[in-house]
């Protein structure tokens, strides 16, 4: 059926990213051809990295959802609709519908997949295909599509299997408590307790007992049965300790005592425990630095440092921006009840923003427009003040490079989206002059260009 006059394909187009259920369209060669923008927020894809990806590719190079409904449609030439779970752990539902040509042969399937509607699950429930496989499908807790991502998980599979100690290291807010959880996952461990400890968290007073347990009447105020340590709690299992670097120079003998022996010795007795745990530490400081300031033992940094994993900074995983949004966005809009999506502009000046806090800076930053947003999206308006902070303007891998726009459009384009939203923010061109450090008579002329006339251009 033509469309109407004066509707055209680019409206068309227009209208179906502003569609809130995902739309892919399949051709006969079971390859995408068409994705509307709705698909980012499942999966932090943009739509036409989706276009001409293969049924095989998703589902089995990539793993993007499980299980597949496509095949079925294709063969049986019949509606089915689906409860599947992405790669980011979101569950979802997809009707895939079979379009006909003259032949009666299927040219294309049409999918619309949107977040799981119970309702509608159960009111379609003729139509839909077995669920086991999507209901046993593990999904890893972490988010990436970098290479480095995958080169740092794969590495952490290697190590899984072994005993000895792996030392963890990154910036705050890497995620370095996942990759831990993700190796005892992956070890022959991982029906045993995984314990996880930060060592800053423990008063100095009582981390000994804490870590090493004790016996009854060790101490005054110790409880009369005595108390089973960490160290005992995660016997047979994996016992991860963060912040390694706070512990205390005298316990680091014994902690180094207890990787060479193996065994632990309560507060107060003199019976050795022996153990059989998978040691993995983390920090976020120096060690060597520490060790050469005479504040880290070099033999415990030794005997940690069998297996390092440095896990990268976010703004060294760039790729993983977009999927990493999509899970937060999804987490945050189920807890508060909203249906925001990210827009375009807010995307783009998360891949310049420097990320000193890492994927935790991320989860809040998100966290805090879903709260705030007002409308159907996430703009740039609700970002944090810190976005719009001179220091925080990257130099390197701009996007805007990349797009190869000249030095002045670049620049005309970051002082749009700053006067934007430093006027949106602050209401008045005297209160953005204070803030921008201009005169407000620069503030007003900035003013009238972007704001001024682009509202009235859109009238």
């Amino acid at each position: 059926m033509p469309l109407q006059k004066g509707f055209d394909y680019e409206k068309f187009v227009t209208l179906m990213d502003q569609n809130y259920d995902e739309i892919f369209i399949w051709d006969k060669h079971r390859k995408i051809v068409y994705a509307n923008y709705a698909t980012h927020r499942h999966y932090g894809i943009a739509p036409e990295e989706f276009v001409g990806k293969t049924l095989h590719e998703c589902t089995v190079n990539e793993k993007l959802w499980s299980p597949t409904c496509v095949p079925l449609t294709f063969q049986d030439k019949r509606p089915v609709i689906q409860r599947q779970k992405t790669f980011l752990g979101i569950d979802i539902v997809t009707i895939s519908v079979p379009i006909l040509d003259e032949e009666g042969n299927v040219e294309f399937v049409l999918q619309s997949v949107r977040d799981v509607d119970d309702d509608l699950f159960k009111m379609l429930r003729p139509l839909t295909l077995n669920t086991e496989e999507a209901e046993d499908m593990h999904v890893e807790t972490i988010i990436y599509k970098s290479t480095l991502m995958k080169d740092t998980l794969k590495f952490a599979n290697k190590i899984a299997g072994t005993k000895a100690p792996v030392l963890i290291l990154g910036e705050t807010g890497t995620g370095k408590s996942l990759i831990a959880k993700y190796i005892h996952e992956k070890s022959p461990r991982k029906e045993k307790p995984f314990i996880s400890i930060n060592i800053a968290s423990l008063s100095p007073t009582v981390i000994e007992s804490e870590l090493f347990g004790y016996q009854k009447g060790a101490f005054t105020g110790a409880e009369k049965s005595g108390k089973i340590g960490i160290f005992e709690a995660a016997n047979g299992g994996t016992l991860f300790l963060d912040e390694i670097g706070e512990l205390s120079y005298d316990l680091q003998a014994k902690f180094l005592h207890v990787l060479q022996e193996e065994a632990i010795i309560p507060v107060g007795s003199h019976k050795p425990i022996q153990l059989d745990i998978h040691i993995i530490c983390a920090t976020n400081c120096d060690l060597q630095n520490m060790v050469e300031a005479g504040k880290f033992r070099e033999d415990l940094y030794h005997r940690l440092n069998v297996f390092d994993i440095m896990m990268p900074p976010l703004r060294k995983r760039q790729e993983d921006i977009e999927p990493l949004s999509a899970y937060f966005l999804h987490l945050f809009n189920k807890k508060y009840g909203r249906s925001l999506t990210i827009s375009s502009r807010v995307m783009e000046l998360f891949h310049q923003y420097p990320w000193k806090g890492n994927i935790r800076e991320l989860s809040n930053v998100i966290e805090r427009a879903v709260l705030t947003a007002e409308g159907t999206s996430i703009e740039i308006n609700h970002l944090p003040e810190s976005f719009f902070r001179v220091d925080n303007i990257k130099n390197h891998g701009c996007p805007l490079v990349s797009q190869k726009l000249s030095l002045e459009e670049t620049m005309e384009r970051y002082e749009r989206t700053l006067i934007q939203t430093a006027y949106q923010t602050y209401g008045s061109s005297r209160k953005m002059a204070k803030y921008l450090k201009i005169s407000q008579t620069k503030a007003n002329r900035l003013i009238r260009k972007y704001v001024r006339n682009e509202e009235n251009a859109a009238l």
